[in-house]
C-alpha cells in the first residue's frame, strides 16, 4: 500500500477556539462542518462503547431481537418465543427482568480504565426506545420507572469521570415501533411529530442533564436530516448548550449524511478504510464479531482474541481513526467475565506501548512490508513502528524511515537501545533483541531523529 502524505491531511482537530468571541454556527452543513474538533478525541485514540438495553433479557440473536421478532419475524427469533414464552407475551413484558441487580458503576469505570480506554460511550436509547435514565418524554418505559429503577446513564457517568475517562452517549433517532415516528414515517416523513415531542426535548434533556463529551447518534437512515432537524440541534449543541466547547459528535444524522456531514466519520459499523482518510474517523467494532448487545448463545469462537484486537487498534490509529471497542453487560448488570479478560489484555499491552498510540499522528507512510508487516505512527522527529508478526530472523528491515547522526532504535518494553546501520538510498537494518519474548501481540521500535 503507497504511503499517503500528512500534508494533505484534512483533519479537522484543532483546539477549539481560544479567542475572546467564539464563533456562532449556523444550521447548515457549510457551517457546522468548520467547527474544529476538539483535541481530547484525536489524542484519546481508544474507547469503549456498551451496548446495554431490554435485548440483554432475552440475550438472543442481537440486540435487533425485537425487530428479527415482529418488526421483520426471523424463523429463529419466533421460534425461540414459542419454545420460552407464552402465547401473547409482548416485549416490554422483559423490562421487568432488566434489573440491573450487580451493576456497579465503580468496577465497571475501573475495568474500562484498566483496558486503556479514555473515553466510554454508554447506550442511552437503542432502537427499542427503552432509555437507560428517567427520561420524562418515556413514560414507564426507561430504567428510572421500571426494571432496575435506576438512573444507569446518571450513576456510570459519576463513576467514569471520577477516573478522568471522558464520558459519551449512544442515542437512536428513531424507534422502530413508537406510534408517532411510524405515523410520520406514513406520511412520508412529511410531519414531525415524533421528532417535536419526543426526540428533541430528550435529546436537549440528555445533553443538559448528563453534559456529555460525544453524541453517538445512530438510527437515522430512513429519513433525511431535515425530518430529524439535525443541523438545528446541532447548531444549539455547539453554540448554546453546556457542553458546546468540548461535545464531539459523529456522522449518523440522516440518510446521505454518514461519511459526508458531522464531527467525525464513523461512515458504517466497522468500517476499515484501508488508506489514511483525510477526515478524521472512527472504527466501532464489537468483541462478539455477531451481536454489539449480550448474546446468552455466544461461544469463544465468535470473539474476537486478543491479538487480532490488537491489530485492528495499531491499523487504525495508523490510519488516524480511533477504536470503539464494543462490550455487551448482561441484564443484571455484569460485564462477562470473557470480555473483561480482553478488554484488561488491551491495557496490559497500552501500559508499555501507549506511547506509540496516545496522542500520536499518521506518519507520512503508513505501512510497508519489506521483512514483515509494519505500521507507523509519529510524534514529531519520533517516529514508531509495529510490527505485526514475529521477523523471521533476528535482523528487520525498514524501508521508508530517513536516518540521520543522531538516529536512535529503541523496543518498547526492553531497556537497552538497539543496533542499527543504514540502508541506501533510505532505510536502516535493526539487530533485535535475541531474547524470545515476542508476546504474540506487536512490538514497537521507537526511532528518534529520523525523518
Amino acid at each position: 500500500m503507497p504511503g499517503f502524505s500528512t500534508k494533505c491531511m484534512l483533519f479537522p482537530v484543532a483546539l477549539t477556539l481560544l479567542s475572546g468571541v467564539a464563533a456562532r454556527y449556523t444550521p447548515d452543513w457549510g457551517s457546522l462542518d468548520s467547527r474544529p474538533l476538539p483535541s481530547w478525541y484525536d489524542e484519546a485514540k481508544f474507547g469503549i462503547f456498551v451496548h446495554w438495553g431490554v435485548f440483554a433479557v432475552p440475550g438472543f440473536g442481537s440486540e435487533w431481537f425485537w425487530w428479527h421478532w415482529q418488526g421483520e419475524p426471523t424463523k429463529a427469533y419466533v421460534e425461540f418465543m414459542k419454545k420460552n414464552y407464552p402465547p401473547g407475551f409482548s416485549y416490554p413484558e422483559f423490562a421487568p427482568d432488566f434489573r440491573a441487580q450487580f451493576f456497579d458503576p465503580d468496577q465497571w469505570a475501573e475495568v474500562f480504565e484498566a483496558s486503556g480506554a479514555k473515553y466510554v460511550v454508554l447506550t442511552s436509547k437503542h432502537h427499542e426506545g427503552f432509555t437507560t435514565w428517567g427520561s420524562p418524554h418515556s413514560w414507564n418505559w426507561n430504567s428510572v420507572d421500571t426494571g432496575p429503577h435506576r438512573d444507569l446513564v446518571g450513576d456510570l457517568g459519576v463513576a467514569v469521570r471520577k477516573r478522568s475517562l471522558h464520558y459519551g452517549l449512544y442515542n437512536s433517532l428513531y424507534e422502530w415501533f413508537h406510534p408517532l415516528y411510524l405515523a410520520d414515517k406514513k406520511t412520508g416523513f412529511k410531519t414531525q411529530e415524533f421528532v417535536s415531542t419526543k426526540l428533541m426535548p430528550e435529546l436537549h434533556d440528555l445533553v443538559n442533564r448528563y453534559k456529555p463529551d460525544l453524541i453517538w447518534s445512530d438510527g437515522d437512515w430512513e429519513a433525511p436530516d431535515s425530518y430529524w432537524n439535525s443541523t438545528e440541534f446541532l447548531a444549539w449543541l455547539y453554540n448554546d448548550s453546556p457542553v458546546k466547547d468540548s461535545v464531539v459528535t459523529n456522522d449518523r444524522w440522516g440518510a446521505g449524511c454518514s461519511c459526508k456531514h458531522g464531527g467525525y466519520f464513523n461512515c458504517e459499523d466497522k468500517y476499515t478504510p484501508g488508506h489514511l482518510p483525510k477526515h478524521k474517523w472512527e472504527k466501532c467494532t464489537s468483541v462478539d464479531i455477531f451481536s454489539w448487545g449480550y448474546r446468552r448463545t455466544m461461544h469463544l469462537k465468535e470473539l474476537l482474541d486478543l491479538p487480532s484486537i490488537i491489530k485492528d487498534l495499531v491499523i487504525t490509529v495508523a490510519l488516524g481513526g480511533n477504536y470503539l471497542l464494543n462490550v455487551g453487560p448482561t441484564a443484571e448488570g455484569m460485564i462477562p467475565v470473557v470480555f473483561e479478560e480482553r478488554l484488561r489484555g488491551v491495557g496490559d499491552w497500552l501500559r508499555v506501548n501507549g506511547e506509540a498510540v496516545y496522542a500520536s499522528r499518521p506518519w507520512r507512510v503508513q505501512t510497508e512490508n519489506s521483512t514483515v508487516p509494519v505500521w507507523y505512527t509519529s510524534k514529531g522527529s519520533r517516529v514508531y513502528a509495529f510490527l505485526l508478526s514475529r521477523p523471521p530472523k533476528p535482523t528487520l528491515e525498514l524501508l521508508a524511515p530517513i536516518t540521520s547522526p543522531l538516529t536512535n532504535v529503541t523496543l518498547l518494553g526492553y531497556s537497552a537501545p538497539l543496533k542499527w546501520s543504514p540502508l541506501q538510498p533510505a532505510g536502516l537494518t535493526v539487530t533485535l533483541p535475541l531474547e524470545s519474548f515476542f508476546d504474540g501481540h506487536v512490538w514497537i521500535l521507537r526511532l528518534d531523529s529520523v525523518l
